[in-house]
């Protein structure tokens, strides 16, 4: 059975650090709103996402690397100019993409377990 390492982040620079870390290995990323001291998002439709995201986890067929990034408070994740939009060309939470491919799902295909599934399961 595949296994998939979480790596949990905050901020660009950690992300970016991750992913050096983890070269060479099948990486999918699942950016999300910042979580407050009660672990709850700023992002709705993240909140919503998540635990379909973390369901369709079971289903992927390779070893991987699973970050999940918080991208910072509501204030720095609408300026135009933050380094996943200038970057990553990540522009709305939730996002889960596979590092590297052009495979991406972006806010409310994040809570579609088929497509979720689709992201973690295929070459």
């Amino acid at each position: 059975m595949a296994t998939c390492k979480e790596v949990n982040v905050s901020g660009f620079e950690e992300f970016d650090q991750a992913v050096k870390e983890h070269k060479g290995k099948t990486i999918f990323a699942y950016f999300s709103g910042s979580k407050d001291a009660e672990g709850k998002s700023w992002c709705p439709d993240c909140v919503e996402a998540e635990p379909v995201v973390r369901e369709g986890l079971k289903s992927v067929t390779e070893d991987c690397v699973f970050i999940y990034c918080q991208v910072g408070d509501k204030s720095y994740w609408k300026d135009p100019n933050n380094d996943f939009r200038q970057q990553l060309q990540v522009t709305a939470v939730p996002t889960l993409l596979k590092y590297g491919t052009p495979q991406k799902l972006v806010e409310s295909e994040c809570s579609q377990a088929n497509l979720v599934e689709m992201i973690f399961s295929e070459d």
